[in-house]
């Protein structure tokens, strides 16, 4: 195990990642900002009694605008140099989900996913009916070239020169919650892998595998081999392991070792309890993250 972090339980809590991966000194410090910043409007959101679901939806929207991360601006590009986005949301209360995945460029998928778990027919939708949806809800697609950066570019040609996909260095974007009245939410966003066949799907959008929300048993957002952790519905895992009696780090610790001895893969997630526990894992080199709770604690890292 890389690397592990958790906190004692709270009245109101949030955690967030800003993905699994290898960064620069430098670039980590960004992400580890975003995270912070990400807390903070969750946090705010939280402490004034808003519910879980707002402030992970919030939460994951402050990372979507964040270029440095692979999810909205500046997400990861498939090989015909075009931007698919995922993302999900998940309310414990109801066991509610809504997701969109190989949706074309709109600024943040997370605020469409709300809108499918809020108005949609249906939990999922894909590409050019993801893309009918939003419009249909009043979301504006934008002008590819406003969310598509320098370095997705770099990372795309990086990965065409090596002849396959590669994990994005920083991975997917995520945050789970609880609110006052105890309700649970998870978020997901993700511009997939640098590379990426057009099409492809991995684990953000699928509850169970990369997201996951239930009051009675907790919630999990994970980044890491997208196509590796929907193989061992990875979300599911780790919750499954809270609801036997396993404290959140050890949960934690216990789904992402088991990403990689079962399919040779690496990753990391986090954790909420239902009593307000945190903690995440992970087996990469940096995952950068940040957490507030009740009582003005704080923490952040990478």
């Amino acid at each position: 195990m890389s690397g592990s972090w958790r906190a004692g339980g709270a009245e109101w809590s949030v955690l967030v990642h800003g993905g699994a991966g290898q960064r620069s000194p430098e670039s980590l410090q960004v992400a580890i900002g975003s995270c912070e910043r990400a807390a903070g409007v969750a946090a705010e959101s939280l402490a004034e009694g808003g519910g879980a679901l707002d402030a992970v939806q919030r939460a994951v929207e402050v990372m979507e605008d964040t270029p440095e991360l692979n999810a909205g601006t500046g997400g990861a590009l498939c090989t015909d140099g075009s931007l698919e986005l995922d993302a999900s949301i998940m309310d414990g209360a109801g066991l509610r989900a809504g997701a969109v995945c190989a949706l074309p460029p709109f600024r943040n998928p997370i605020a469409v996913a709300r809108a499918v778990l809020e108005q949609g027919a249906h939990v999922l939708y894909a590409s050019a009916g993801a893309a009918a949806f939003a419009r249909a809800h009043g979301f504006e697609p934008v002008e590819p070239a406003t969310m598509i950066t320098g370095r997705a570019r770099t990372q795309l040609q990086r990965a065409i020169e090596r002849g396959k996909a590669q994990l994005w260095a920083g991975g997917t974007v995520g945050a789970v919650a609880r609110d006052r009245d105890g309700h649970l939410a998870a978020a997901t966003s993700t511009g997939g892998l640098p590379g990426q066949a057009p099409g492809r799907v991995g684990d953000s959008p699928i509850p169970g595998a990369g997201n996951l929300a239930d009051d009675g048993r907790g919630a999990c957002s994970v980044t890491g081999d997208g196509d590796a952790i929907l193989r061992v519905c990875l979300a599911s895992d780790a919750l499954a392991r809270l609801a036997a009696g396993d404290a959140p780090g050890e949960a934690a610790c216990a789904s992402i070792a088991l990403l990689e001895a079962r399919v040779g893969a690496l990753g990391g997630l986090i954790l909420a309890h239902p009593d307000g526990r945190l903690a995440l894992a992970r087996t990469t080199d940096c995952m950068s993250w940040a957490a507030r709770q009740a009582g003005d604690r704080a923490a952040s890292g990478g």
